[in-house]
């Protein structure tokens, strides 16, 4: 039913896989490759057009230096930090309460609200660029940070929710039973018993929510605009021209703008395996 490990196939199998597995993350690769051979090519290779060629001249030190002195990059790190940052708290910080309150409580409603939570899931954010928009602009929340920081947390609680409902669902029940044997009030049992023993979730959700809102492109553009409110995905697009595009200057600050979720990632790495893998083998 499961495939077998690789040192158990036949030598040809193995050959095979050794073989074919640099060419697949190679190809897997080549997107991010290009983007940081162009991030260091002159504008004049572009304009030549010497797109897949070695640069003529190495211009690191400059694109990369344009980037952050002579641009609004590091206003636009800003903005991503001051909308990442709160959504992930906001997110995660509803959604443990939800999921203890899903997870935990049996009442009639208890079903209904938990697929409401996962029907959201499945509605196509395109189709709510409109109403959202409007109403940010009803709110004055339009080209804000705050009405940003607020709609992610209203779209990504309920995947956070389904997240957390199901883990809390997992943790033994007996203890919080005998929490409630001993007379601790329900606040205290979420605080004290539950919610230590839902760090590793946290630490996973966290980067995953974390990823999902700063490489947010859609959004940034449809509800921000300009260097006040804009996150770094939406401001890589400034460096275009009225009449060119700088492809070497979008492509240092697309690398710049990758750097943190990925530094998240290997920071909270053995965290977000171990949320992820905790209660794989029941």
């Amino acid at each position: 039913m499961f495939p077998r490990p690789i040192q158990t196939q036949p030598r040809a199998a193995q050959l095979t896989y050794s073989a074919v597995l640099p060419i697949a993350l190679t190809l897997w690769l080549l997107p991010l490759i290009a983007v940081a051979i162009f991030s260091v090519k002159p504008a004049v290779d572009f304009t030549q057009g010497n797109y897949w060629g070695m640069p003529s001249s190495f211009e690191g030190l400059t694109n990369y230096g344009q980037v952050f002195f002579d641009s609004d990059m590091p206003r636009y790190l800003l903005n991503s930090v001051l909308i990442t940052v709160p959504t992930v708290i906001g997110a995660v910080a509803l959604s443990c309460m939800a999921g203890f309150a899903l997870g935990i409580y049996k009442f009639r409603a208890n079903l209904v609200i938990f697929f409401m939570f996962v029907a959201g899931n499945f509605v196509p954010f395109q189709i709510l660029m409109v109403p959202v928009r409007d109403l940010t602009l009803d709110l004055g929340l339009y080209n804000t940070k705050t009405g940003l920081v607020l709609f992610h947390i209203a779209f990504q609680t309920g995947f956070c929710t389904l997240f957390m409902r199901n883990f809390i669902r997992a943790l033994p029940f007996a203890l919080i039973e005998a929490a409630r044997v001993e007379g601790v009030a329900e606040w205290r049992i979420f605080w004290y018993v539950v919610l230590p023993l839902m760090k590793p979730a946290i630490a996973a959700l966290s980067v995953l929510i974390f990823t999902f809102i700063w490489n947010d492109y859609f959004w940034a553009v449809v509800l921000t605009q300009g260097p006040e409110s804009q996150p770094v995905t939406a401001g890589i697009t400034s460096f275009n021209a009225q009449f060119r595009a700088a492809y070497h200057m979008m492509s240092a600050g697309s690398i710049v703008a990758a750097l943190p979720p990925v530094a998240m990632f290997f920071a909270m790495q053995k965290h977000f395996i171990a949320g992820l893998t905790l209660g794989a083998v029941k």
